[in-house]
């Protein structure tokens, strides 16, 4: 017959290989756990990546539209000296005043895109740094405040300056992209 001793001793065996299995089940359900988390963050890296590439080509082809049929080099390449010179060229140069708002149109909308997070200012960088820099220091840079208190808008042009400082910050950080 089983004694005392013997049904205590069970007890106790079955109570320690009960606990063990319930520690070793729970290990193994954070482990689980944890796995699907990673991969669900890896999907949600992928999805942005992939958002971004979308949004990158949206903004190439809104690029190309703007500019299309423009003949942008002779415009941006020439410096203005202040307010003035922006306003009169505005008045009498058609070619000015139209490269000039295609590129604040597309700039004012990159602006916010990078802004928000949607799109890396590298990809600025690797794709538009050139033709931004150069419109940045010959068009705006010397009279975007000005042109702020003629209009009486405080936010004339910020997402414009924005993403055009943002782009100077990081071509300075990564001389290798330096134009």
């Amino acid at each position: 017959m089983v004694d005392q001793l013997t049904l205590q001793t069970i007890g106790i065996l079955l109570t320690g290989l009960t606990v063990s299995i319930a520690a070793i089940y729970y290990t193994l359900t954070l482990r689980y756990t944890r796995r699907n988390q990673e991969l669900a963050l890896k999907a949600q890296e992928q999805a942005l990546e992939t958002r971004q590439a979308q949004m990158f080509l949206q903004m190439l082809n809104r690029w190309r539209d703007e500019v299309q049929g423009l003949d942008v080099w002779p415009v941006i390449s020439n410096k203005l000296e202040n307010a003035e010179d922006y306003l009169e060229k505005n008045q009498s140069d058609d070619d000015f005043r139209r490269v000039v708002s295609a590129f604040i149109g597309f700039y004012e909308g990159l602006g916010v895109i990078v802004k928000e997070g949607y799109l890396s200012i590298r990809l600025v960088a690797l794709m538009w740094a050139g033709m931004t820099r150069t419109f940045w220091e010959n068009i705006l840079e010397d009279t975007v405040d000005d042109l702020r208190v003629h209009f009486g808008l405080p936010r004339f042009l910020s997402e414009t300056e924005y993403v055009c400082r943002e782009l100077m910050k990081y071509i300075e950080e990564h001389p290798e992209l330096k134009t």
